[in-house]
This record gives C-alpha cells, structure tokens and sequence, in this order.
C-alpha cells in the first residue's frame, strides 16, 4: 500500500506522520517538533523543526512505501512557487518549504497547500462534509482558517489562499469598527482579550468556557460576540458560493455546547436571500488529526482537487 508523507506546520509546531490510502496514520509514524517564539524571528529554528520530524519519519520501517509529501501550513501560501509567509512567522515569509521537504526527505514529489484547506480535503474525505459537495469547513482557534468545497472539488484559488474565513472584512457590526475581521471578533486570544476589557477577570478560553456554562453575563456576550462573526462571515460565503454545510472546528469551538447553534442563529441573521441562511452548521468530525489526514489526501485523493 502507498503511503504519504504528511506535514502540518503551524504557529507553534511541526508535525508529520506516515498516512496510508484510507486515511489512517501509521501507528509509531507521527512526530512533532515546537518552534516556538524562536521561529518568528529566526527560520533555521523552523527549518531545523521540519528537519528532526521528517528525519524521525523516515526511522519507520515502512518509510519505503512513501510516495510522495503532501505539506499543509499556516497561509498565506504560494502554491505555484512553494513558498509559504505565515502570519505569525514573518522570518519564515518566502520560506521555500516545498524544496526544503524534498531535501529532507529524499521524495521527489511535495504538493503545498493551506492548512485550512488540508483540514477542509480532510472532512470532505473522511469526515463531516463526506458526500457534501458544497461545503466551507473552518476551524475557530488562535486564529480563524478554513478551505471550500465547491461542486464536489476543492477550491484552491490562484495563490492556493482560497477559504481564508478569518480574513473576511466583517467591519461596523455593532458600532466598533476597530476590529474589523472575523478572526480579530472570533478567535479564541482576540475574543478572551475583549472579555477581559468589558471586565471579566480571567485569562484562557478554558476559563471562558467555564464561565460560560456558569452563566457569567460578559462571558456569555463574548461568546455570542464571537459566533455572531463567524455567522456574518459564513453568510457571505454562502451567498456568493451557494454552500450548503458549514463545518467548525478547533479548539475555541468548544467554548461552548451551544455554538453551532449560535453560529447558525448569526448565519439567518445575516443572510439576504433565504438559500444562505438554511446553511447548515455541524461541529468536525476528525478533531486534531484533520491537518495530518488532509495533507496526506494532497497525495491521495488527487480527485478532489
């Protein structure tokens, strides 16, 4: 069976893992390595990281099978030169990470593409938005990323940037026009901080989240706070792209029970014609393992692409 290479490089780590044609990691094959604040200043630190994962990868005693690399990362990314300039890594900005695996790594092959549109091929192949051939599928975290699927095949766009939910101008909603996108009103470090101005004390969404369940009034208005942009920043993608399904992810989607609900409730709010507001939210179905999974379909599932 052929097996991919498959690299996740975020913020604060690089992952890899060895991933066969249905989608399953081969057990012993995933390593990850932290980059850290170091990166942002410094690209060896990320390079070096990318480096020890593939390396410990290439340990496995079915390396052999591996045909070829698939690499999701923080964006904005350039697919046609291979280059990747993360928001929150400017030392890697130009970083060429395409040639970078294939040196490490030995394969001749290494397909580049948007973290969120890995995560998005990922729950179109195995997950939520399996059989759904209108989808945007995002995840809610330290920022807000997701890919689409349009008539059944992923939207890339020219650069490979396409779905990028987070930096949708969502701006003047209730008279603040300071924050101005949907990952600046949504994301888990911008909606904590925006809490902790109305007053509220405390300092992590795992807080936030508890507050929330206790009824805590200013955490309950930074909640819908931040699922009323997500619904007016799906509400635009939905009119223009006709979807049907709206797939969250991530970690601060779990601030609370209820915030698919919320979600939809901002998406109806929203929307001008009736076919955007019956769009459908549901929560992920593949959790931390959708990076890894969507990268390897980059090799595999050439067909959704």
């Amino acid at each position: 069976m052929t097996l991919a290479l498959a690299i996740d490089l975020g913020g604060t780590k690089v992952e890899a893992a060895l991933v066969d044609e249905d989608g399953s990691l081969i057990e012993g094959s995933r390593h990850r390595a932290p980059t850290g604040a170091a990166a942002a200043s410094d690209v060896t630190v990320l390079a070096d990281a990318l480096e020890a994962v593939i390396a410990a990868c290439r340990t496995h005693p079915r390396w052999g099978e591996v045909a070829a690399a698939g690499i999701g990362s923080a964006g904005p990314v350039d697919i046609s030169a291979g280059t990747i300039a993360p928001i929150n890594l400017p030392a890697a900005h130009g970083f060429d990470i395409v040639s970078a695996v294939r040196a490490a790594s030995g394969l001749d092959a290494a397909h580049l593409r948007l973290d969120g549109t890995c995560i998005a091929l990922a729950e179109a192949w195995l997950g939520a938005a399996r059989g759904v051939r209108n989808a945007i599928i995002f995840v809610v975290s330290t920022g807000v990323g997701g890919g689409i699927v349009s008539d059944g095949r992923l939207v890339a766009g020219g650069s490979g940037n396409a779905g990028h939910l987070g930096q949708l101008v969502v701006a003047d909603l209730d008279g603040d026009a300071a924050a101005s996108t949907v990952e600046e009103r949504a994301s888990g470090p911008h909606i904590v901080a925006w809490a902790r101005a109305q007053g509220w004390s405390g300092t992590t969404g795992e807080e936030l989240a508890a507050a929330y369940r206790a009824g805590d009034e200013i955490a309950v208005a930074a909640v819908a706070r931040s699922a009323h942009a997500i619904g007016v920043g799906l509400s635009n993608a939905a009119t223009l792209l006709d979807l049907e399904l709206a797939v969250v992810g991530g970690g601060f989607s779990f601030v609370a029970d209820d915030y698919t609900d919320l979600i939809a409730a901002g998406v109806r709010a929203a929307s001008v014609n009736a076919y955007a507001a019956r769009l459908r939210v549901e929560r992920a179905a593949l959790g931390g393992d959708a990076p890894l999974i969507g990268a390897a379909a980059l090799v595999h599932r050439a067909d959704l692409l």
